[in-house]
């Protein structure tokens, strides 16, 4: 008989914390914070001359003179590693096209 009340008095302070819990959740739970944002995040300035991947894939003859530039010093910057990059995936859709006969 006492395990059983034992067992009863057990679930019912389970049964109380639980309910208590989910009802003190937002009281004891931190409120979110709002992010204010008053202008836009700055804007890092490129040169005008940075050209992507994807203008020299498409102007593949300007990526070769720009890499050949790179190799003997009279080009700098990031348009070495985006004209190399584009040289790459066009030679390699070269090579795909010719082994799939496509």
């Amino acid at each position: 008989m006492w395990q059983s009340k034992i067992f009863i008095s057990v679930l019912v302070a389970l049964a109380i914390g639980f309910a208590g819990g989910f009802a003190l959740r937002p009281v004891i739970a931190p409120a979110p914070q709002a992010v204010a944002v008053s202008s836009p995040a700055p804007i890092a300035m490129t040169s005008p001359e940075a050209r992507g991947t994807q203008y020299f894939v498409a102007h593949i003859d300007e990526a070769r003179q720009v890499v050949a530039g790179c190799r003997d010093g009279s080009v700098r910057g990031g348009e070495c590693a985006t004209a190399e990059e584009a040289i790459i995936k066009v030679d390699a859709a070269e090579r795909r096209r010719k082994f799939l006969g496509n």
